[in-house]
């Protein structure tokens, strides 16, 4: 996918630069971020509500003149919304009416509540139909996986996110924690179908540590199901418990997304850490063995 703005003012569509670059690239999609808050059209851009609803609609048309599948990331979304809904939505058909395939909601400063999406986004497919809508979350509340899964329920069927929630700020939707959940989740699991294959789902922690190898940086052990931590267990009456049946402390089997169980020995620990820990280096030692109590 490609991507850029609207169209500016001083331009025709036929005549704008960006838009020229876009259609002449070899992406088969093209997405352009436009604003749909009218505070932000006055302050950001400068120019007038009507004119930035010329630019969005004249754009559109342009792009899906040209053959390619357009998205538009309509910018700041959920604030224009609850600020002026009657303008938000004029943006949202704007881009809808001229063709677009996409319309993807943008909760660009990530203050937006998981019940404020499901609100919104329950009222736009009154105008806009689901199966057309996307969801871009910024996690400034920590809300940005939530916001989507959210999103999903109240209609959207795209989701915009990225690898262990790389991204501005606070960053942006973590697809290492939504992927799974709408995999291994009956709520989304029975409902939905997801454009990747399930085999794959365990290459899902290799996936999040390959990209921090990249970025040189120190893994987040505290991901959900990636993390290092995701599966470890310190307190004794856990361990005991998890090594009776997993369930008991862990709400997904690790290797289901590639990930493994780690019993940590610590000031927490109980004789079944210990047990644990030296059965994974091979040695069996018996439970009462007077050893045990002295090692821990």
């Amino acid at each position: 996918t490609a991507f850029g703005m609207t169209k500016k003012s001083e331009h025709s569509a036929e005549n704008d630069p960006m838009l020229a670059s876009l259609i002449n690239s070899k992406s088969s999609s093209v997405c352009l971020f436009g604003k749909s808050w009218d505070f932000q059209v006055d302050v950001a851009l400068g120019i007038t509500n009507e004119q930035n609803l010329e630019n969005i609609s004249e754009s559109a048309k342009h792009i899906v003149s040209s053959g390619k599948e357009f998205m538009f990331d309509a910018e700041h979304c959920f604030d224009g919304y609850k600020a002026n809904p009657e303008y938000t939505l004029s943006c949202l058909k704007a881009a809808y009416d001229q063709g677009a395939r996409w319309i993807v909601l943008c909760d660009t400063n990530g203050g937006t509540l998981p019940h404020e999406v499901s609100k919104i986004v329950s009222e736009i497919t009154k105008h806009i139909p689901g199966e057309n809508l996307g969801i871009h979350a910024h996690n400034d509340t920590e809300n940005a996986v939530a916001n989507s899964l959210a999103a999903v329920q109240a209609g959207v069927r795209q989701i915009q996110g990225t690898i262990n929630g790389l991204g501005e700020r606070c960053g942006n939707a973590n697809l290492m924690s939504l992927i799974p959940t709408l995999f291994l989740k009956k709520d989304f699991s029975e409902k939905f179908e997801i454009n990747i294959k399930h085999e794959n789902l365990q290459n899902l922690t290799q996936c999040s540590r390959l990209l921090d190898e990249l970025l040189n940086r120190k893994p987040n052990k505290h991901l959900p199901y990636v993390g290092a931590s995701a599966f470890s267990h310190k307190g004794g009456m856990h361990v005991s418990a998890v090594q009776k049946n997993p369930k008991t402390y862990e709400h997904i089997d690790p290797e289901e997304v590639g990930n493994s169980r780690n019993i940590v020995v610590s000031d927490q620990a109980g004789q079944s850490n210990i047990m644990s820990r030296l059965k994974s280096i091979g040695i069996e030692v018996e439970k009462n063995d007077p050893k045990i109590k002295k090692l821990l």
